[in-house]
């Protein structure tokens, strides 16, 4: 296999990427994926590796002092290596076969691990440095930026939980159960009852965990889980026929952009130019009002059709 055939088969599908990651991040993270394999090291340390770049790169947007500024700049280069890294433990996993349970908790808990320490660093900035446009008003009112960040928080944990998981279903319709990482409360709660808890207490914690991330998911796609049962009662565990797969691809392709702009590339933008422009608390806003309302709208579009494709089933269109 050539380099650029390699390069391909280490890309989840060009339906959910993103351009500037297929122009920027993925490039890199092949690289990255490469030298890894070559040294032997596994997805998973990768992974950790860019918890601790992005943690380190969040926590140094803490310092909003003039002599102090040029920290920003490391701190947001830390966050785009950090972000190549992401990139290249899904790409080495692929490439070398190294799927995990584990690998795939740990992968979505990195991003989670850079915004806490990114909006922890953006909350105590502003109330210790203030801003160029209101100044020292969060030190005069610090809830009001407690209020932000922990509104802009809990919006991300919702919008990335919502996108990841709208991408996996797209991908499981694309190229069938190896191609996607869909799961299911029950699938997993079954497997995690099995899990003895003697000698396995990492494992237990990352699966009960997990599971709540699961549960999370689809408390917040009703249609989407009822199409998943009308699938299974239609044909089983087996992926559903082309027809119907090609007509769902269509019908969701449209979504994918919102998945990723709801992922990292967008987020971080907005972010990096707040930081730059020194006012930290205008990302809660774009946050809170912005990527909320791509949220909703990606939401209802996709809970429409699922509810669409649902009736279809049950009319014996498929």
């Amino acid at each position: 296999m050539g380099l650029k055939e390699e390069y391909k088969a280490s890309l989840k599908s060009m339906d959910t990427e993103e351009h500037i990651d297929l122009f920027f991040y993925r490039p890199l993270g092949f690289l990255w994926a490469k030298l890894f394999a070559k040294l032997g090291v596994t997805p998973n340390w990768v992974t950790i590796a860019s918890i601790i770049l992005g943690v380190a790169g969040g926590v140094l947007l803490y310092f909003g002092e003039k002599p102090l500024l040029w920290l920003n700049y490391l701190g947001i280069f830390l966050i785009i290596w950090a972000n190549t890294y992401d990139s290249a433990d899904g790409q080495l996993a692929r490439l070398t076969k190294q799927y995990s349970r584990i690998g795939r908790i740990l992968d979505g808990v990195s991003g989670d691990l850079w915004f806490f320490a990114i909006y922890f660093a953006l909350v105590f900035r502003e109330l210790h440095f203030g801003d160029k446009l209101l100044g020292d008003f969060f030190a005069s009112h610090q809830w009001i930026i407690w209020t932000l960040g922990i509104l802009a928080g809990l919006s991300h944990a919702k919008q990335s939980a919502s996108a990841d998981y709208y991408r996996q279903f797209h991908l499981f319709f694309l190229k069938g159960k190896d191609g996607s990482e869909l799961d299911s409360t029950d699938a997993l709660r079954e497997e995690y009852d099995k899990v003895p808890w003697g000698g396995n207490l990492f494992k237990k914690i990352t699966m009960f965990v997990y599971l709540g991330y699961t549960a999370q998911q689809e408390a917040i796609t009703p249609n989407m889980q009822r199409l998943r049962q009308a699938l299974k009662e239609r044909f089983g565990d087996d992926v559903a026929p082309q027809q119907f797969r090609d007509d769902f691809r269509k019908a969701s392709l449209p979504m994918m952009k919102y998945t990723n702009m709801l992922s990292f590339n967008t987020r971080t933008i907005a972010m990096f130019i707040s930081v730059i422009f020194q006012v930290p608390w205008l990302y809660f806003v774009f946050e809170i009002v912005v990527l909320n309302i791509m949220l909703v709208y990606m939401t209802v579009c996709h809970e429409r059709f699922c509810k669409r494709f649902t009736n279809d089933l049950k009319n014996g269109k498929y």
